[in-house]
């Protein structure tokens, strides 16, 4: 209940609506149970019976009084609808609005999480959270919270109302209400658990779909259709026995409700007939208990319903504040400092860090990048490359020494100003849906088309962009996925230029494309490298042969470093991995050393911007 009371915070905002819906619950309630008053009143002095003798020959009606009654029920009946639209309108939009607040809270607290929570999450099961759990919040704001306060405050009129015409009929009316209240108890029981795995089995099964619509083109070349259909059906297939186990306990409970509520009434009426025989009891006062009982039969049935949206509140609440609740591993300290008027001068000292207590990645790294210089890092497979430059932006943080920029420490400086001092450019680049000018625009949006056109022709794309039907509105497809592996690598460089860090990190995949696109994606490097102090995770030989320094990396320790020259007469690592990996390339450009390298080739002929790719 803990999780459901903390959704008092989400509806602080809306306290007028809020109540406006309560005081709609409390009208809508009243009208509907005071209205059997209404026809009690007529009855008892509308209606009189006249005696022959003993026996009831006739009724002498009071014609105005029953005209005045009847006006009065239809004005009660207008005043009922009216309010039951205050308590629908505002209680949906109530929900709406708190399924607003708690979504954007989600998502923003998922933005503000670092690297190590988004390495162990899974897609399917956030989606889930967001969407079906805060649904199910929505439902209980509306189906649940307000709906039994109007089951609570009719069940409360009515009662009092049959107590104070004449209790002992009362007693034998309200028999059966500790009988429903148990047996809701218990289907919440029952419920709420499997509430829980729906729920979760509801995001296995978003799991399953956005993997296999993720990597359907590595489904389709192995042939695995029928495979990864056959996964969906299972989970599909889970979730319906879930549910219909659900619902059917659910449908247990209805008949019985219904019988229960029915039975009440034949007892009500059998039993009031009798009070009325011994003239203990009049007939208006037992019309007005029958329609009393009558009018509470819904809402009694709607008793089971409240509770499986409280149950499913619950479980989805648990959900979801797990992820409002996540915290950072990466935590800005109170007061930071802005970064401002950066130089470049990167140094590591003596920096560790692992994943976990158990394993390190990195160990006592020692680097020094003064402003403008370039650093290659190089090593196997798992030797910590791409950690080492994830540490800069501070996307995990050091477990054991520091980094710092132009000797601040990258720990007492905000985030935002941190990463708007560094630009990336990844392996796996990443374009969003939209026009290829939202792209190029996305680390500065208010850049204007000037910026945007000189940041693509530094990365040799502009002309490929004006080849396009709609150039720079021309629309990308979801990850960029209309473009080829240069062109999106083009655009990231043009992203990166716009941004103009002092900071670059670069992880070099041209090792995937041709000679003629390399060249071109080469020539953009030059570009954004020029002036900046540049960390590069190379692949290919040119790159490090123009570095400042080659970082050799071998399980988390630097085991070499120096430039090309110096590093190839040594016996070691680096020497090992050019004669396994470089040195075909080396003979193939027909040169031993990087001093004939240019770093102003030209465009081969016909490669305006990327049409041999």
């Amino acid at each position: 209940m803990r999780h459901l009371l903390r959704l008092n915070h989400y509806l602080g905002p809306y306290r007028k609506q809020f109540a406006l819906a309560w005081l709609s619950v409390i009208l809508s309630a009243s009208f509907v149970m005071v209205s059997p008053l209404l026809v009690r009143y007529a009855v008892k002095h509308g209606l009189k019976p006249v005696y022959e003798g003993r026996n009831v020959v006739g009724l002498d009606g009071n014609e105005q009084l029953l005209i005045f009654s009847a006006l009065a029920i239809i004005v009660f009946a207008i005043g009922r609808g009216i309010a039951q639209f205050g308590q629908q309108y505002l209680g949906e939009s109530l929900g709406q609005k708190v399924a607003y607040d708690i979504r954007n809270d989600i998502y923003n607290n998922l933005q503000r999480l670092s690297y190590a929570y988004h390495d162990n999450a899974q897609t399917g099961q956030i989606m889930s959270r967001v969407t079906q759990d805060v649904e199910g919040i929505r439902m209980y704001i509306n189906m649940g919270l307000l709906r039994v306060g109007y089951i609570i405050l009719i069940l409360g009129i009515s009662v009092v109302g049959m107590f104070m015409i004449h209790w002992k009929l009362a007693l034998i009316s309200v028999m059966s209400i500790p009988i429903i209240i148990w047996r809701s108890y218990v289907m919440a029981r029952k419920v709420r658990p499997l509430w829980l795995e729906i729920q979760q089995n509801q995001a296995e099964m978003t799991q399953v779909a956005e993997e296999g619509l993720t990597g359907i083109r590595v489904v389709k070349a192995f042939s695995r259709e029928e495979f990864e259909s056959q996964k969906f059906r299972d989970a599909s297939q889970k979730q319906a026995n879930l549910s219909y186990k659900a619902s059917r306990i659910q449908a247990g409970q209805q008949p019985f409700l219904q019988g229960l509520g029915q039975l009440q009434v034949a007892l009500t009426v059998g039993i009031g007939a009798l009070f009325i025989t011994k003239g203990t009891l009049r007939p208006g006062d037992l019309i007005t208990f029958t329609l009393w009982l009558n009018l509470l039969q819904m809402p009694v049935r709607m008793t089971g319903f409240a509770v499986t949206f409280f149950s499913r509140a619950i479980a989805s609440s648990e959900r979801i504040f797990e992820l409002i609740d996540a915290q950072s591993a990466v935590q800005e300290k109170p007061g930071a400092a802005q970064l401002g008027d950066v130089r470049g001068h990167v140094k590591f000292e003596q920096v560790s860090f692992g994943y976990d207590k158990l394993s390190a990645v990195l160990s006592e790294i020692d680097i020094d990048a003064p402003p403008g210089k370039m650093v290659a890092l190089l090593g196997p497979t798992g030797s910590g490359k791409s950690t080492v430059v994830n540490l800069i932006p501070r996307f995990y943080d050091v477990t054991g020494g520091r980094i710092t920029i132009d000797g601040t420490d990258v720990r007492d400086v905000t985030l935002d100003s941190l990463r708007r001092s560094i630009g990336i450019v990844q392996q796996d680049v990443f374009l969003f849906i939209g026009t290829i000018r939202e792209n190029i625009a996305y680390g500065r949006p208010e850049a204007t088309q000037e910026e945007i056109e000189r940041a693509a022709k530094a990365a040799r794309i502009h002309d490929f962009i004006m080849s396009l039907p709609y150039g720079y509105d021309e629309w990308v497809g979801e990850r960029g996925v209309t473009l080829s592996g240069g062109q999106k690598q083009r655009l990231a460089i043009a992203r990166t230029l716009l941004l103009d860090p002092r900071i670059l990190i670069f992880d070099d995949s041209t090792s995937s494309v041709d000679s003629q696109t390399e060249l071109l994606i080469r020539q953009a490097l030059n570009e954004l490298m020029e002036g900046r102090t540049t960390f590069v995770i190379a692949q290919r030989l040119r790159t490090v042969m123009r570095a400042d320094e080659i970082i050799v990396l071998d399980r988390g320790k630097v085991v070499q470093r120096g430039r090309h020259e110096e590093l190839i007469r040594q016996p070691g690592l680096y020497r090992n991995i050019f004669d396994l990996e470089l040195k075909d390339q080396e003979e193939a450009l027909g040169r031993a050393t990087p001093d004939v390298v240019s770093d102003t080739e030209p465009e081969p002929a016909g490669a305006p911007g990327g049409g041999a790719e």
